[in-house]
């Protein structure tokens, strides 16, 4: 029993303790390289379809908003955090992914990105929404451009 209370002290001690909490988990605000709109370039083999979006904002006090788009938006607000020497961003969720940062691409999720001068409108409107209700878990009352009629002129 010594043992496991020493080596459990020890992984935390030495950071490689696994975030069990969302509230737990401490937002670190992010360096310049990480800060700003991320979003994926080209089709993506872990996203549903050819013509699905995956978006990642990242605000210089540690905020973040993973944002999914194609039949429907789903955004998933979270914290970027440190786990040991990596960067990561832990979600409502608790899901903790890592963040790779590779000549000038960001490798999230199985997910290839780059910076782009601003979010998709579909992005913004989640960012807004995540504004006005701090501790939501996931929204996903956003319906995308894409699903919307065409207008006849």
């Amino acid at each position: 029993m010594k043992k496991w209370m020493a080596l459990s002290a020890l992984l935390v001690l030495s950071g490689c303790a696994q975030i069990s909490n969302y509230d737990e988990a401490v937002k670190t605000p992010a360096p310049q390289t990480l800060q700003g709109n991320w979003q994926t370039v080209g089709p993506q083999s872990d996203l549903i379809s050819d013509r699905a979006l995956g978006s990642l904002i990242i605000t210089p006090q540690g905020d973040t908003l993973d944002c999914r788009q194609w039949q429907r938006v789903i955004a998933k607000p979270g914290k970027l955090a440190r786990e040991g020497d990596t960067w990561v961003n832990v979600n409502r969720f608790v899901r903790v992914m890592p963040l790779e940062l590779e000549d000038g691409e960001l490798y999230y999720d199985g997910l290839r990105l780059r910076k782009v001068a601003q979010p998709t409108v579909e992005c913004q409107q989640a960012l807004e929404k995540m504004k006005q209700k701090p501790n939501v878990r996931v929204i996903q009352d956003i319906e995308p451009q894409i699903m919307r009629p065409a207008t006849q002129k």
